[in-house]
């Protein structure tokens, strides 16, 4: 990717000094007076909302993620002092904060809220007729982190990024106080600890403090779960800053004492935006826009706002990532031998040893081994979840092996495209249209089973496609097993784009499922899902997979198997961005993303944009 330089800003004392001529302390009269709502998030959770409208059609939208413990009332000052009226504003109450429901502070994930942040701008676009790429979101601390996972993982196509003092790294003054509070979670799943942010902490408006102090929508506690996934959200993010491509402008408080300010540095430093802007403020404590001088960088938000309206900035070139760019060296690193005088050279072979010892007691890792831990045989046994092995040592060793975060989140990825293709199938049928299913890459056959059997009564027929009749023979068998009819079988090649494309009768839905992950090369998917895109026609729906990201690629490519000839099992992550270029290349136009609690794994609904050129109603 070529990245253009970064346009560097510093806020010293003589600008504090410049500025006094108006003082930015004092109180707006609410110019604009919010409409309040309220909406349902993805798992039907009533959350809250504030609406700052405009007469007509607004030139632009900008979505408001508030800072941790805070709530949408908060943003009135910043929204009269940024005087943007053609401008609709919308802003959030966080699940568990200010008038949303749910237990104080307290979210079962860090990435339940991010996954609420795509679903809340999901419903502003639908309620209020927005389009993505007409918006520009403004996020402080907490909320410029669920911000900014929500670029990564969902890959939204918004207008630009604006982010307050990113809570990527936040200060505990406790010594060793993340580890204590991991080995607490464990015994408390629902801990949550009282914050010590006081308004002083935030900024220096005594106004602005008070209010902070005072104001009763304020959330003092905070759920651990959060606070661990808050920081592990904040080292993804860290590590694959290059996955967010969008305009970002980001303000950094120089006097910072709740966050870490090298963090943000480096996650600036990693952005992949060809226009990409960073202002430190001296002087300034954390809350950006509620300090005394906040009109500084509030001027500065509102001159970006109009900058990137005014000028679009074109979408970088995504498709050539397989051969440039930081992941595709990431991957040829991985490719080659580790060298000689490497620790984790000897590390990974003392693991190799473990697995082909005493590891073989454990029947997922003997399977593995033996048929590759990417296979379709790998994976059906993971889905079912059932630790078993030799010894009662064995089934500990399996169910260790079960309960790692890849396999989680494997699970997590075929309930996802589970729920997608029920969503794909009800639409098809409330067409009036056959449910015609397609899996070019089936294995074993069973997220497609189990969203069959999860909408009975729609008539469809599938087809299943593998390249390996051993993955035929069991998707056959579990088919009859459940007793379901109308599934056919057909040994075929996922990467044969004229095979694809003339299976016949028509499929309305497609999906692929964990296998362009396995493949590196764009050409080979791109021909792909040309294939097909010419097998569903006009209007058909494709579900597809991902792997933006993923902890343990070293571990994977040094110590695990392919089930290609047994070869190393060496991955090369897409951003989200990266693939759904693909998926738009091949002419479909993406509908949704959902991604797991650690966002290694997406799983995407796309419908084919018709042959006129024109997309359906």
């Amino acid at each position: 990717m070529n990245i253009a330089d970064s346009v560097g800003y510093h806020c010293d004392e003589a600008d504090l000094d410049s500025s006094r001529t108006e003082p930015m302390s004092k109180q707006f009269h609410a110019n604009r007076v919010p409409t309040e709502s309220a909406w349902r998030s993805w798992d039907g959770t009533p959350m809250f909302y504030r609406a700052w409208l405009p007469e007509g059609r607004p030139e632009g939208a900008i979505v408001l993620f508030h800072r941790g413990h805070e709530h949408s009332g908060r943003w009135q000052d910043f929204v009269d002092r940024l005087d943007l009226s053609g401008f609709a504003v919308f802003a959030w109450d966080a699940r568990g904060h200010g008038r949303s429901t749910g237990e104080r502070g307290f979210a079962d994930s860090f990435g339940t809220l991010v996954r609420d942040a795509d679903a809340f701008v999901q419903h502003v676009r639908a309620q209020h007729g927005i389009a993505t790429h007409e918006i520009v979101v403004v996020a402080q601390s907490v909320g410029a982190v669920i911000a900014a996972a929500w670029l990564h993982d969902y890959a939204p196509p918004i207008r630009a990024l604006v982010l307050g003092s990113p809570a990527f790294r936040v200060r505990l003054y406790v010594p060793f106080a993340l580890p204590l509070l991991r080995v607490l979670l464990k015994i408390w799943p629902k801990l949550s600890i009282r914050s010590y942010v006081k308004g002083k902490l935030l900024t220096h408006d005594p106004i602005r403090q008070r209010e902070y102090d005072t104001d009763p929508l304020i959330t003092r506690a905070i759920s651990v779960r959060v606070l661990t996934g808050l920081h592990d959200t904040g080292t993804r993010l860290l590590q694959d800053a290059e996955a967010i491509v969008a305009p970002v402008l980001m303000f950094t408080s120089g006097d910072d004492r709740v966050v870490k300010r090298r963090a943000q540095h480096e996650f600036f430093r990693g952005l992949g935006s060809i226009r990409k802007e960073e202002a430190v403020l001296a002087g300034f404590l954390h809350d950006i826009f509620g300090e005394a001088y906040r009109q500084l960088p509030i001027t500065r938000a509102r001159r970006f706002i109009l900058s990137v309206f005014d000028n679009p900035q074109p979408m970088p070139d995504l498709l050539v990532n397989d051969q440039y760019g930081q992941r595709r060296t990431k991957y040829d690193v991985l490719a080659r031998p580790a060298t000689r005088l490497s620790p984790r050279r000897f590390g990974h072979a003392l693991m190799r040893l473990a697995l082909a010892t005493i590891g073989r007691l454990s029947e997922g890792i003997r399977l593995g081994q033996r048929t590759g831990f990417d296979s379709g045989a790998m994976l059906d046994y993971v889905y079912r979840n059932q630790a078993s092995g030799l010894t009662p040592l064995g089934r500990m060793i399996d169910r260790a092996f079960l309960d790692s975060i890849g396999w989680r989140c494997i699970r997590q990825r075929r309930a996802n495209v589970t729920a997608l293709l029920g969503t794909a199938m009800r639409h098809v049928a409330k067409e009036g249209r056959a449910v015609r299913l397609l899996d070019i890459a089936a294995g074993h056959g069973r997220y497609v089973i189990d969203a069959l059997l999860a909408n009975p009564g729609l008539g469809a027929e599938t087809l299943f496609r593998d390249y390996s009749m051993a993955n035929l023979e069991a998707a056959r068998q579990l088919s009859a097993t459940l007793k379901l009819s109308r599934a056919s079988f057909e040994v075929g090649d996922a990467f044969d784009a004229k095979s694809i494309a003339q299976i016949r009768p028509r499929p309305t839905i497609a999906v692929v499922s964990g296998l362009y992950e396995l493949y590196p090369d764009n050409a080979m998917v791109g021909a792909s899902l040309s294939g097909l895109a010419h097998a569903l026609g006009s209007h058909g729906y494709l579900v597809y997979t991902n792997q933006p990201w993923h902890p343990q690629l070293e571990f994977i490519a040094r110590v695990l198997t392919s089930h290609r000839d047994g070869a190393p099992w060496i991955m090369r992550c897409r951003s989200q961005a990266e693939m759904d270029s693909l998926v738009g290349s091949a002419g479909f136009e993406k509908l949704s993303t959902v991604a797991d609690d650690e966002g290694i794994f997406t799983v995407s609904l796309a419908r084919r944009v018709d042959t006129e050129g024109t997309r359906p109603a």
